[in-house]
């Protein structure tokens, strides 16, 4: 790959419902609650699945109470199970293999968000004294995501996220010590319901913090990291998110904002949004 290709961009790291047998609509369980109308458990076909592995109100999914739905992303991990580890055979063809595809689905989902996030760090030109290290962890897991469905599920996801994350550290923070002025850490706080409004955050650490229903309309949130941060019900209206660090687009859709809002390049501005 050139320096020049974006990493984050490649399609191996986009979810393609089209080569997928509708896992995430299979494979997850999820209760009744102001996220889904509805209980489904692990293994059970969501009645909204058509025979093409489709969702039937993919558009309508808001309206009718499956909000869940539209915060979910598996990075690509969808078809990358269905076509590569068990070679483009679903589980309606080959019900033998249902259970250990289900299975198999959220090990690899965890495994390509891990590659999502090298991958936006290695689009981070100021990062480049860890690149050598992030192309190789890349490589690694990528090779991983390709293995049998008996490697994968042997797989110790928390020991690789901790070899992984001292590098996606170093190079939040060789990012954001361009930033100029002292850089707030907020890194892992506990700030559900916040009154930021017009926060200055430029270049902060929000590290897996918890921002749930907290008010940052019209912050300054460039150059902040929100790696795991919870931004559900999280007032974004009018924010500035341009450059924001290792922010998904599950994040986004999870939050609330407007068309003031500044989001990134590299993500999409939510439909539900208010205009």
């Amino acid at each position: 790959m050139s320096e020049r290709t974006s990493y984050a961009a490649q399609p191996d790291l986009q979810a393609d419902c089209g080569s997928c047998f509708g896992l995430c609509c299979v494979a997850l369980p999820f209760s009744r609650s102001s996220d889904f109308p509805v209980d489904k458990s692990a293994g059970t076909p969501c009645g909204n699945l058509q025979e093409d592995f489709r969702c039937g109100i993919h558009r309508r999914l808001r309206d009718q109470g499956y909000n869940g739905c539209t915060v979910f992303d598996c990075f690509g991990a969808g078809q990358k199970v269905s076509q590569v580890t068990f070679k483009g055979v679903s589980w309606r063809e080959e019900p033998d293999s249902a259970r250990a595809m289900y299975e198999v689905f959220p090990v690899v989902r965890q495994l390509h968000e891990l590659l999502k996030y090298i991958a936006q760090a290695l689009d981070l030109p100021a990062a480049g004294p860890v690149h050598g290290d992030l192309r190789r962890a890349y490589e690694r897991l990528d090779t991983l995501t390709r293995d049998t469905a008996e490697t994968l599920l042997a797989v110790d996801v928390d020991a690789l996220r901790g070899e992984v994350n001292p590098l996606l550290l170093r190079a939040s923070e060789l990012a954001r010590a361009a930033v100029p002025g002292r850089k707030k850490n907020h890194r892992g706080a506990h700030l559900m319901g916040s009154r930021l409004r017009g926060a200055k955050l430029r270049g902060a650490s929000l590290r897996g913090a918890l921002l749930i229903a907290a008010d940052l309309s019209g912050s300054d949130l460039r150059d902040a990291d929100l790696i795991g941060a919870d931004v559900r019900d999280t007032n974004l209206c009018g924010a500035d998110l341009r450059g924001a660090l290792f922010l998904t687009q599950p994040q986004l859709n999870a939050a609330r904002g407007d068309a003031r809002t500044k989001v990134p390049q590299t993500l999409e501005r939510p439909r539900h949004w208010a205009d």
